[in-house]
């Protein structure tokens, strides 16, 4: 994981004095829902390392090719005022990423809940001592709209394909 940004000071002890809290994400076509949680994950912990997701991971993990590349997202993040480090999101295992990072909190939209990849994350997460906070997904906006109004943009034939799926309750 690359970051540019310099870690949080540590005790002579090696341990942080500080709660370091970690929240990936694509953050692809940045909207209010990002905003919303990184905002709330940093009135959590003291110093938010928000993990941005490679286009690599994105498209591995969720068939998603990203219309922003990872540089830009990287530069966008790393602004925001909440987000204390960014730092690109390589590999798929959350735990690889603890070991690396070393954080006491992980914060994810509350879609994972009560998932099997939650629910899986959250045991080897207490096997740490690393809690997982839960933030409400935000309903009216998120990158899958965003990109769907894109493509209908872009794409006349996409538009009556996303109201076919929107009908029939798929997506």
């Amino acid at each position: 994981m690359a970051t540019e940004q310099p870690v949080p000071p540590f005790g002579t002890d090696g341990a942080s004095p500080l709660r370091i809290g970690y929240a990936a994400g694509g953050f692809d076509l940045f909207h209010v829902g990002h905003l919303n949680i990184l905002k709330h994950a940093k009135s959590q912990c003291d110093y938010l390392i928000a993990g941005v997701v490679s286009d690599e991971m994105l498209e591995l993990t969720k068939g998603v090719t990203p219309v922003v590349p990872l540089f830009e997202r990287l530069e966008i993040v790393r602004h925001i005022s909440f987000v204390d480090e960014a730092v690109a999101e390589v590999v798929e295992d959350k735990m690889e990423t603890w070991r690396q990072l070393r954080f006491d909190v992980f914060f994810k939209g509350d879609d994972w809940r009560g998932t099997p990849r939650g629910t899986r994350l959250e045991r080897e997460f207490a096997g740490v001592g690393v809690d997982v906070v839960y933030f409400p997904y935000t309903v009216n906006t998120s990158s899958t709209m965003l990109r769907r109004a894109l493509d209908a943009l872009t794409r006349p034939d996409a538009a009556s394909r996303w109201q076919s799926q929107a009908i029939e309750g798929t997506s």
